[in-house]
């Protein structure tokens, strides 16, 4: 199928949920790129009057293999990846105390949100479409509602005190475990 075709069919399935189809142009050159590695070829090219040529594309027998070996490995093996949250966790310490707690609060919500919206999902496709197609979107609910229990943790121990700092506090620990030249 034609670039355009490819990101309304996986929209409409409700891939870009896990596929990042908002700029047509990466889907462009992702294409190129496929082409370029002879994992993908040309079939045809449509043309119709007024309309700008369509370029239809399929996998070639390479492209196959090589997107095969590519799902048995990501299914089968850990890989280190790099989602930014975790990242905002560990500079914690950069941004007072009462702020992170509101900034997590507010993650509260916006996770609860996206929990009731993928809960929703799921409930209206469930006798419409085979769990085959919506183990991604289980997926994707599951590791939320694991997020969201352990912001929740978090939040309760800012709240109770078990979690705390300041300025001061800070400073300690960094002299304490600061240069040792």
């Amino acid at each position: 199928m034609h670039p355009y075709r490819m990101q309304q069919l996986l929209k409409e399935r409700g891939k870009d949920e896990v596929i990042n189809v908002r700029q047509r142009t990466n889907i462009y050159q992702t294409i190129e790129r496929l082409l370029r590695d002879e994992l993908i070829a040309v079939r045809e090219t449509l043309r119709e009057a007024g309309r700008p040529d369509r370029t239809v594309y399929e996998a070639t027998e390479e492209g196959q293999t090589v997107l095969r070996k590519w799902l048995r490995d990501i299914l089968s093996e850990l890989s280190q990846e790099f989602p930014e949250f975790p990242v905002a966790i560990s500079f914690l310490g950069m941004l007072k105390f009462e702020d992170v707690q509101q900034q997590l609060e507010k993650r509260t919500v916006a996770l609860e949100e996206e929990l009731g919206r993928l809960d929703s999902a799921l409930q209206t496709y469930k006798d419409t479409i085979p769990r085959l197609f919506m183990l991604e979107t289980e997926y994707k609910r599951t590791v939320i509602r694991a997020e969201l229990n352990w912001v929740r943790s978090v939040v309760d121990d800012m709240r109770s005190g078990r979690l705390a700092w300041d300025d001061e506090w800070l400073r300690n620990i960094a002299q304490q475990f600061g240069s040792h030249e």
